[in-house]
């Protein structure tokens, strides 16, 4: 039960303070709630003034509306007991004595000077700045959500920092939305409290003369003394819960609380303080101005600037000594490189491979140091993370160092330690690719663009809007080589695969179907098996991201024992939906066919041995497919589709590994491998006629 009223305590509470309004209160319950509400705004203020930022407070609010209805409340109360019994408490009428001071003139300007300055200073100002603070947040939101996205694009952080400054960002909304409207709750408390006053000076005279009998003065004197108590008692905490309101709405860049804010950038403006005193001493000497308060102040701020600028040099001397003190001794005891490698231990350190890594010369620097705006590293977070989605597999972080070796317009691209890939860029210019049949010749530095091969030219900056009209496709530099790194990786993402990564990929399936993995894996599938198998499939460019079918299909194909070759093309099968998706536009595949005639030659050609099955195909035959497939690809030049011939299931894998030799770009696909509702369009057929033709041409 004590719990139950424990967490409702506050509904309890707003339920009580709504019937102050119709229940008469005790003198003595009144003094002790008009206390509590002095406390109460004295803690909310110092709340205020000492949180970082504001929803470190966010139920302010809230708590806005509970002590205006709370104070509201004793309102009608004390002015239930002034007009009828004329003795509202003991604190009443010793504020209204103590503001008063026996002339109730004074009490009374007084007062409504506290009122008007919490009317028209404080709580307008706080209403204008919750509005504009509510206003921009709100514009705001837009662009810290896409501030978000690209931090969390590029890796700077993860889905659940994400999700907490997004949540962060709602909050602050929510909140400056709610502070706008409750500021309209302060300003009406302040206009509520000057109708109030009225009403017992008022009412009270009215009372105390005409139903009472009493004397006209004495009346005043008690009423006024009673009203001017009444409304001191409800507006110094109502002032210090505007002053809150106002502090909180401000508080938009804070490092820490309202004190250590203003004294640490007070602190931190030695020379104002000098300033300020010097100012000071000149007008102390000037006749007529009071000389003593101004000498006094403008020697104080004088000394004050003086030693806070003693101090700041002091910490500076300091914080250079302790920069240096860890570099002298290292410099000393830094080992020479013989000494280094003298222990063994060391040595093995030299024998690690990277998986990938990317040179690059000195100029191409600023490309990659993100202290300098570089943006190759989020490009290639990116990269990582779209080819993880698309593929399933996850590429090694790429080590990025520069190298004297190269030129200074240079990269390499390696893979385990050796070259694969290399390039030259010219950081200052922008790669302007030649289309086909351009409408201009633009002037630039001819080269190759170095992922694809394709014609270009290094344009300048200023040539860049004419070479597009031209109808060149210009790219930046940072693009071109990313681009290069990411077409690289991606024709050898099947070497980075191994028995790690493999194993990794099975307990990563296993949280989702733990019963295939337990039968499967490694009692029918050995791990080395579903390495060679995941190889097979990422080198011909099939994503493995749906391992749950690859493994299922690969452990009844090995259960029926069919050897590796066999059981990756069931496993292509079984991936129709998916190879069609990649390789299939608009419902259309566009591809290279070969006459049966071809095909059975080639079937004939297969050749077994000890190390299994492998195309032994005669070179007049293989002359004439090459020969052939290199007219027919001229076709896909003026598409935007890869190169596809369409084959047979039996021959696909041996005839993609010969083709790949001559065409790595081109894929080969078999007929299992398309679904039922893709369109097929040949653009070609490789027949077995050639062979006569090539030996003619070659006779001739």
């Amino acid at each position: 039960m004590l719990k139950r009223i424990t967490d409702n305590a506050i509904a309890l509470f707003v339920v009580v303070v709504v019937m102050f309004l119709f229940i008469p209160l005790p003198p003595w319950l009144l003094d002790i709630l008009l206390i509590i509400n002095l406390g109460l705004s004295i803690m909310i203020l110092m709340i205020t003034m000492n949180i970082s930022e504001a929803l470190d407070f966010s139920i302010f609010p809230s708590l806005l509306l509970i002590t205006t209805l709370f104070r509201l409340g004793m309102n009608v109360s004390s002015t239930r007991m002034i007009l009828t019994t004329g003795n509202p408490g003991v604190v009443i009428n010793n504020f209204g004595r103590l503001i008063t001071q026996g002339n109730i003139v004074v009490g009374f300007v007084i007062f409504f000077i506290i009122v008007l300055v919490q009317l028209i200073v404080i709580t307008k100002g706080a209403e204008r700045v919750s509005e504009v603070a509510a206003r921009f947040t709100l514009d705001a939101m837009p662009g810290k959500q896409m501030a978000i996205d690209a931090d969390l694009s590029s890796g700077l952080i993860d889905e659940q920092q994400a999700r907490v400054r997004r949540e962060k960002i709602q909050k602050e909304a929510d909140f400056y939305g709610a502070m706008d409207g409750a500021t309209k709750i302060v300003k009406g408390d302040s206009t509520m409290s000057i109708i109030i006053t009225l009403i017992n000076l008022i009412g009270g005279i009215i009372i105390g003369v005409v139903i009472n009998g009493g004397e006209i003065m004495d009346v005043m004197q008690n009423y006024c003394i009673l009203t001017i108590g009444d409304g001191l008692v409800s507006q110094i905490p109502s002032l210090m819960i505007s002053t809150a309101t106002g502090m909180i709405v401000t508080r938009s860049v804070s490092d820490g609380s309202l004190n250590a804010d203003v004294t640490g950038q007070f602190m931190a403006q030695p020379r104002a303080f000098t300033t300020t005193g010097v100012i000071l001493l000149f007008m102390a000497v000037i006749p007529g101005t009071p000389t003593v308060p101004l000498l006094g102040g403008g020697v104080a701020l004088v000394g004050g600037g003086i030693l806070l600028t003693r101090r700041m040099s002091a910490q500076q001397q300091a914080a250079v000594a302790a920069a240096q003190a860890p570099e002298e001794p290292a410099e000393l005891s830094a080992p020479s490189e013989s000494d280094y490698y003298k222990d063994i231990n060391n040595v093995y350190t030299l024998l690690s491979v990277e998986p990938v890594e990317m040179e690059f010369g000195y100029s191409l620097i600023p490309l990659v140091d993100e202290t300098h705006g570089g943006k190759l590293i989020s490009r290639i977070v990116i990269f990582r993370r779209q080819y993880a989605q698309d593929m399933g597999f996850v590429i090694p972080s790429i080590r990025l160092h520069d190298s004297s070796a190269l030129g200074t317009n240079q990269y390499a691209i390696r893979i385990k330690g050796e070259v694969v890939a290399q390039g030259e860029i010219l950081v200052d210019y922008y790669l302007a690719l030649e289309p086909p049949n351009p409408l201009g010749e633009i002037d630039g530095i001819e080269t190759i663009e170095p992922a694809y091969g394709i014609p270009s030219r290094w344009i300048l900056p200023e040539n860049k809007e004419m070479a597009e009209i031209y109808g060149y496709n210009v790219i930046d530099p940072l693009s071109v080589m990313l681009t290069h790194l990411a077409e690289t990786v991606k024709k050898h993402a099947y070497e980075l695969l191994n028995r790690a990564e493999t194993i990794r990929l099975v307990e990563n399936l296993k949280q989702n179907s733990p019963e295939l993995v337990e039968e499967a894996i490694p009692a029918i599938i050995p791990y080395s098996k579903l390495e060679k198998l995941l190889r097979n499939l990422l080198q011909e460019g099939v994503p493995i991201k749906d391992l749950a079918t690859i493994v299922e299909t690969a452990a009844d194909s090995f259960t029926q024992g069919r050897d590796l070759d066999m059981t990756t093309e069931q496993v292509r099968g079984a991936l129709a939906r998916t190879i069609t998706r990649r390789f299939c536009e608009d419902g259309q595949l566009r591809v290279i066919t070969l006459d049966a005639e071809v095909e059975k030659r080639i079937i004939s050609s297969l050749t077994r041995n000890e190390q299994g099955v492998y195309l032994a195909m005669g070179p007049e035959l293989m002359q004439s497919i090459i020969s052939q497939l290199a007219e027919h690809l001229k076709k896909f030049s003026d598409l935007s589709q890869t190169p596809v011939i369409l084959v047979s299931q039996v021959i696909r894998g041996y005839f993609s590994r010969m083709i790949t030799q001559f065409y790595p770009h081109v894929y080969v696909l078999s007929f299992n491998e398309i679904t039922n509702t893709v369109q097929i369009q040949a653009l070609g057929n490789i027949t077995a006629e050639a062979p006569v033709m090539a030996r003619r041409a070659v006779n001739t």
